[in-house]
């Protein structure tokens, strides 16, 4: 579903239980202070495979507690009324979104996350979306310990092999700030890009212009223009060697909180270093927003939708 048109907020809907996890009053000590593989060659083999309703290996990160009550004036509410959420809800537990919303394609189900078409529909556009009632990515919960790895869950299911692979040559995963989308519930998109992205990437890491390790990620050294559908847009780069770290904490730690930012005006797009053998076992990480110059709040000029 490409979120490019602001739109304002869709009311949303109920589902699932909040976890007063052990541990909660730590968590939300730190929320409050934060508020005021292989993969992608472009593979014919393989459609989108049938649900998956079992559990698979769990992922890095927290074992999967949704955010506690005290913060779902932030991250939203069971009785909410959001289209994607209505669409998590009938995946998961069967209730049938109201009309004229049809019924969504379940793509793949685990009780962290579940995968859905994107809009347009095509072999390149998925979204993955938490089994719990989370807004997106303003909510405090996302920077602590306690949610699944989405971004490693959301590489595991696209990459060539995986079981709803995007069928591109190159692929980027990506979500929007909280200005920039159109639905209320988290979903990364899961798209393609261009290959003249995976090249400028690749030109900047020989360049030294990209932060290697994330203390790096908000000097402004490491911020470079890349070129999507509106043009050059400036991100801050930061090269990892793999997903296994949180990346919502990963951008409020070293960038959002340095910098006096708001979490609701990021946008991230991760775009898997490839090589003309496969994926080269590295990761590009961009993060912008409109407080530097040239900046954006959306993923989507970077990914390939239709």
């Amino acid at each position: 579903m490409n979120d490019q048109q602001n739109a304002k907020e869709f009311p949303r809907r109920q589902f699932v239980a909040v976890s007063g996890a052990v541990g909660a009053g730590t968590l939300l000590a730190g929320a409050a202070a934060m508020s005021g593989g292989t993969a992608v060659a472009a593979s014919g083999v393989g459609d989108v495979t049938t649900p998956d309703a079992c559990p698979t290996t769990p992922p890095p990160g927290g074992t999967g507690p949704c955010p506690p009550a005290s913060l779902q004036g932030i991250c939203g509410l069971p009785t909410d009324n959001d289209p994607l959420w209505h669409d998590v809800q009938y995946c998961t537990s069967g209730i049938v979104p109201p009309p004229p919303q049809p019924k969504p394609d379940c793509l793949k189900m685990t009780p962290n996350y579940i995968v859905l078409h994107g809009k347009p529909e095509t072999t390149h556009n998925y979204l993955l979306l938490p089994s719990c009632r989370v807004t997106g990515i303003e909510c405090p919960y996302l920077v602590t310990s306690g949610p699944p790895n989405y971004w490693h869950e959301a590489w595991e299911t696209a990459r060539s092999g995986g079981d709803v692979p995007v069928q591109y040559p190159n692929i980027g995963l990506g979500i929007n700030s909280q200005g920039a989308r159109r639905f209320n519930q988290l979903h990364i998109h899961m798209a393609g890009v261009r290959a003249s992205t995976q090249r400028r990437l690749q030109e900047l890491e020989s360049q030294g212009r990209m932060a290697t390790s994330p203390s790096q990620w908000g000097n402004p050294a490491n911020q470079a223009a890349v070129t999507g559908s509106a043009g050059d847009r400036v991100y801050r780069i930061l090269r990892l060697p793999n997903l296994r770290e949180n990346l919502f904490g990963l951008l409020n730690t070293n960038v959002v909180r340095p910098n006096s930012l708001s979490m609701a005006n990021q946008t991230m797009i991760v775009v898997p270093k490839m090589t003309a053998t496969g994926f080269a076992g590295a990761f590009y990480v961009l993060n912008s927003d409109t407080s530097i110059h040239d900046g954006t709040s959306t993923c989507d000029y970077l990914l390939v939708y239709s």
